[in-house]
């Protein structure tokens, strides 16, 4: 009773799969982080603070 039905045109349908096929593929490649080690430099397990960005090579 009332309820609204939107039309979702094919080529849209079609985006939003493609996205999500995507977004599936760019988390088998490069996994979501763990928020522990968000911030660490994964090669030495150094937090990195905002000064010691600047003077990575």
């Amino acid at each position: 009773m009332g309820e609204i039905i939107r039309f979702v045109s094919r080529s849209e349908r079609e985006r939003a799969r493609l996205i999500q096929e995507a977004r599936a593929i760019y988390d088998s490649i490069f996994p979501p982080s763990d928020p522990i080690s968000d911030g660490q430099d994964k090669a030495t397990g150094r937090t990195i603070s905002g000064g010691d960005r600047d003077n990575l090579s």
